[in-house]
């Protein structure tokens, strides 16, 4: 796509031609994960308004698909040893490929524009997408120097937009979802999904099979009654038990498409010193 091929032209010749191959040897399957929740004909009888055991089964059922979509999201980009787009070919780790950005005598803007101009360099695709968990946006807000550049404008406060405006990217998400890690009725262990990490990549705006992108999250949407996201909820008697059944189902595939769109940040984040 960057070679230049085309030449001038002599009357009567034929023009410089060229072409492109797709890669077809890529493969995804979207499995398909299901929850349920039972709501028996005791706990509904016994239900006085505004409770609606059915509408609190089907909250339950979709919150726990999608926090499944989350980790399984975190699990396939949100993580070492998955993007090469950076200055060194491999993760950056805080503490020894960058200085954690909790410390204020780090670099965190200057870091980030950094490997947006090295992936568009290399790919001529300018990274548009920031991502980073609560903790990572936090230490990024405090931060001297994002203060320093901010400190003339309007509102004075440290926003997504004001920070994708300093980075130079389209957007910057925060990942807020978190996940308890214990058992059902064990010590509680709740934290961030995403940790204290953040990630840079190109997403095209459109999904395409010509358009490169860092990822792409398949869906399978001809499974029957199925959404947007492969999603669909059932309702169905279980007579044997009384009660009935709220099952929820997802068919979705994370795959990586180009991993040299995307840098990761490990460890960005650690608490603030002098």
């Amino acid at each position: 796509w960057y070679q230049n091929e085309a030449k001038v032209r002599a009357p009567a010749t034929e023009s410089a031609g060229g072409g492109f191959e797709i890669d077809n040897t890529p493969s995804y399957f979207c499995p398909v994960v299901a929850f349920h929740k039972d709501v028996d004909e005791q706990l509904r009888g016994n239900c006085d308004p505004p409770i609606d055991p059915d509408r609190d089964a089907t909250l339950f059922v979709s919150q726990k698909l999608l926090l499944k979509r989350e980790v399984d999201w975190a699990s396939a980009f949100f993580t070492t040893g998955v993007w090469t787009g950076s200055t060194t070919a491999t993760d950056l780790v805080g503490g020894v490929g960058f200085t954690q950005w909790g410390d204020n005598d780090s670099t965190p803007l200057e870091d980030v524009t950094t490997q947006i101009i090295h992936v568009e360099s290399k790919t001529g695709f300018r990274p548009n997408k920031f991502v980073c968990s609560p903790k990572v946006m936090n230490a990024l807000k405090q931060h001297p120097s994002v203060l320093d550049r901010i400190k003339y404008t309007s509102k004075g406060v440290v926003t997504a937009d004001l920070l994708a405006s300093l980075l130079g990217v389209d957007e910057v998400l925060e990942a807020r979802a978190v996940k308890n890690s214990a058992a059902e009725n064990g010590t509680e262990s709740t934290d961030f999904i995403m940790g204290a990490n953040a990630m840079l990549c190109y997403a095209a705006p459109s999904p395409s099979i010509l358009a490169p992108t860092a990822g792409y999250t398949f869906t399978w949407t001809g499974l029957l009654g199925a959404g947007a996201y492969g999603n669909r909820i059932k309702k169905f008697p279980i007579e044997a038990i009384e009660a009935d059944r709220i099952e929820g189902e997802m068919a979705y595939a994370h795959a990586v498409v180009a991993s040299e769109l995307g840098v990761f940040f490990s460890g960005a984040f650690s608490a603030f010193s002098d």
